[in-house]
């Protein structure tokens, strides 16, 4: 029977800390907590740049071409990836890196058969896309079965938590119903309809320690999007 494949989606801030923009420990730390599992599923990782630049963070500035910023953001999560093939290598783990801004399309399938975790750096190669949009494009063109995204928040609540305390967290929700959460913004909803169109499920959880085991068997007390 062949190997569940996994997209696992994770935001770079997951790798700085309050000196450092990478932070070895937090990057070795991810790592580890991949690698544990690679033997049991086909993995392929998609890393943010939130932690060295957003594009984003240019759109109040009066700039002539904002397209270059967000390039910058891209390039970003290219450092990232490089840094935690880094962590990989030195833990003896197969890893590689494919950059959205390859000049020579490289297929990913043949790694994942051999093993290999694959990291997707540099989003969809296309600037005003954001990294959710970049990893459900990853996810459908290697066919995987889910998409997990693990971030600060275990879930999809109904309404902002932090602003209304009667806000209660969802377990499961379609796609549309997802949508019609007032300012949503803990998926990208350009991303989700995507995933939807494609049939492409979406977990989200709390990244944790040994939170991905239970991400994966969707125990992670986290928000499922079908």
């Amino acid at each position: 029977m062949p190997k569940k494949k996994i997209l696992l989606k994770l935001s770079g801030e997951f790798l700085c800390s309050a000196d450092s923009a990478i932070d070895i420990k937090r990057v070795f730390a991810l790592a580890r907590e991949v690698a544990v599992i690679r033997c049991q599923y086909q993995l392929g990782l998609v890393i943010g740049g939130g932690n060295i630049f957003r594009g984003r963070q240019m759109s109040k500035q009066k700039i002539v071409n904002p397209a270059a910023w967000h390039f910058v953001g891209m390039e970003s999560t290219v450092v990232n990836a490089l840094a935690l093939k880094a962590a990989f290598d030195q833990l003896k783990t197969p890893a590689m890196v494919i950059s959205a801004f390859d000049k020579h399309k490289v297929n990913p399938q043949k790694y994942f058969s051999q093993g290999v975790i694959v990291i997707f750096a540099a989003g969809t190669g296309r600037p005003f896309v954001t990294t959710d949009s970049g990893a459900v494009e990853r996810a459908l063109e290697i066919k995987a079965d889910i998409l997990l995204k693990g971030t600060k928040v275990d879930g999809v609540y109904s309404a902002d938590p932090k602003k209304n305390p009667r806000a209660k967290k969802i377990a499961r929700l379609s796609a549309e119903e997802y949508l019609k959460i007032k300012n949503a913004s803990i998926f990208d909803q350009a991303a989700a309809i995507l995933a939807a169109e494609k049939k492409l499920p979406i977990y989200i959880f709390k990244w944790g320690k040994d939170s991905l085991k239970k991400a994966i068997a969707l125990k992670a007390q986290g928000t499922l999007i079908t």
